[in-house]
């Protein structure tokens, strides 16, 4: 109690009295008595958006049928991007918080998949859409929504502040009281909400309170890293974002202690990570740098950027209830910015020349100078790795080479829905949209999925099958609990290796990122899960072991 006032004066000053008792009352209301539960080596989460699946009935009842008749509890936990009614950006353009988009389904759909599994919710709440009924008020001069958005001046230099797309930082709309300028930090029609306004955060709270009610076990706060603008700052990272951070926490744990924060800040490794704070702000942070790596040791065939990276990671302190959430694909495209200390010029050149030549395209942002610097390259992660002329079997094996290491490494793993499903580039979708992302956004065809799923000479078959054979073994083995051991290992720069254990067993994770045969040097007998055979010290091109010690 005593640290939530000493954080709530430092953010609010006179007026933390208010925001104090608001959210005690928010307790009272929201008070679910639950009890902690850990996370474990079960836990793993599929990224999808609502409709990444269409047919003939609403997508999320879809959804759940295609994953209890095909995947079953290979994976417990549904990150459903925004499944709100939204106005752009696929969805990240909220118009209303508390109500699921009519195309996609209900609550009683949320509802029926919170039966089967675990869900993440996203939490858009840096902004919110022009079309909202919270931005129309603030137009139409309504009491409630007085100062909900921030007005920006021509006069004042904005130049130190952080911009993550080539656009405008403020637009003109018309409101009762005049013309304003109002800030806008990734498109005209998503506007910020303004957190100096202490009835932004309680009724953002609630929402989140909300969500956590109606079954979200994870809550994604998107962009949250842009939180708190304060001119003459970069406007990203800022103290107040991580104190306000904390309080969400806070009140979470109190009332849904089995409803977790994920912060989404798509930046260099080290400012990715203060978002754990010391063990008070998220109980997971995305772990930005690894698609990139990942991407850049296969397509270079040396380990040793990603092994280095890896072995950092043993000096950093997990706080209790702390874990990284690892991912390779998502619904946007491979970061750039949590690489720029990681890789040189020349290793990012060889990145974005790879996505251009396998018919990709480059996102850019925009420098305070002017200037602007790649972002993110925008593909579909199959084919980002895959050799354009490999076979079909030499492009899986590739791949799901690639898609071990998301697996292997400590943590909860993500898995982006068109990398479990072994999509390819979404040529038809970018084309129609002009919109990068959609690339890897495609919108499969129920009866056309199952049949390629079906169909054994397929690169979907043949991926989907591999992925449900690691994870299976992976949920069935404590060695890869978030809170087991995980210590890199540097046996040459053909391989990335690590192990994994904790107090009963112990497992060598070990892949050859090459086109050709490795032998490795290392000590270790045991039989190899995934072949059922004694392990020999030898990796075919692009194998993958996670051998037991016996």
């Amino acid at each position: 109690m005593i640290t939530l006032l000493k954080y709530l004066q430092e953010i609010y000053g006179i007026d933390s009295s208010y925001v104090y008792d608001e959210i005690e009352k928010l307790k009272l209301k929201y008070n679910s008595n639950e009890t902690l539960k850990e996370l474990d080596e079960k836990d793993i989460m599929l990224i999808t958006y609502g409709d990444s699946i269409k047919g003939k009935d609403k997508p999320l009842k879809l959804l759940n049928k295609f994953l209890s008749e095909n995947v079953g509890d290979l994976i417990n936990i549904v990150h459903i991007l925004p499944m709100f009614p939204y106005s752009s950006d696929d969805g990240f353009s909220v118009v209303n918080y508390l109500k699921i988009d009519k195309k996609l389904g209900s609550w009683e759909d949320i509802k029926t998949l919170s039966k089967s599994y675990k869900l993440m919710f996203d939490a858009v709440i840096n902004h919110i859409s022009a079309s909202s009924d919270w931005f129309k008020g603030y137009c139409n001069g309504e009491e409630e929504y007085k100062n909900f958005f921030i007005e920006c001046f021509d006069d004042i230099d904005y130049k130190d502040v952080v911009r993550p797309r080539n656009l405008p930082l403020y637009y003109r709309y018309k409101t009762r009281s005049g013309d304003k300028n109002l800030w806008a930090t990734f498109s005209s029609d998503q506007l910020d909400l303004n957190y100096s306004n202490p009835k932004v955060f309680i009724k953002v709270l609630e929402v989140l309170l909300e969500y956590a009610k109606n079954g979200a076990n994870f809550i994604r706060l998107d962009a949250v890293g842009f939180l708190w603008k304060e001119v003459g700052t970069s406007c990203i990272h800022h103290r107040k974002t991580h104190l306000l951070i904390k309080i969400i926490r806070e009140v979470l744990e109190s009332c849904f202690p089995n409803t977790r924060l994920i912060t989404e800040t798509n930046v260099p490794h080290k400012d990715n990570i203060s978002y754990f704070g010391n063990g008070d702000e998220a109980h997971l942070v995305y772990q930005f740098p690894l698609p990139p790596l990942t991407l850049f040791t296969f397509i270079s065939g040396n380990s040793s950027k990603i092994t280095k990276w890896a072995k950092s990671l043993e000096k950093i302190k997990l706080f209790n209830n702390n874990t990284y959430f690892n991912f390779l694909a998502s619904h946007d495209g491979i970061g750039i910015r949590p690489v720029e200390d990681i890789l040189d010029e020349d290793e990012i050149a060889l990145m974005l020349n790879n996505t251009i030549n396998k018919n990709g395209r480059i996102g850019y942002r925009k420098n305070s100078d002017g200037t602007k610097s790649p972002y993110e390259l925008n593909i579909n992660y199959l084919d980002a790795i895959a050799d354009k002329n490999a076979s079909v079997d030499m492009k899986v094996n590739k791949f799901m080479a690639s898609q071990f290491i998301l697996l292997s490494l400590q943590g909860v793993p993500g898995i982006y829905i068109h990398s479990l499903l072994g999509s390819q580039n979404d040529y038809k979708g970018l084309e129609e949209s002009n919109i990068n992302r959609r690339i890897n956004r495609e919108k499969l065809n129920y009866d056309d999925l199952i049949h390629r799923l079906n169909n054994k000479d397929t690169i979907s078959s043949k991926v989907f099958y591999k992925y449900k054979e690691l994870l299976k073994i992976r949920k069935n083995n404590a060695s890869f609990s978030p809170s087991s051991k995980q210590k890199v290992l540097y046996l040459n720069n053909n391989v990335f290796a690590l192990i994994r254990n904790n107090d009963a067993d112990e497992i060598l994770c070990i892949v050859n990122v090459t086109n050709k045969e490795v032998k490795v040097n290392i000590e270790f007998n045991g039989i190899d899960l995934i072949t059922g055979k004694d392990f020999n010290n030898r990796l075919n091109p692009f194998q993958y072991c996670w051998v037991k010690r016996g």
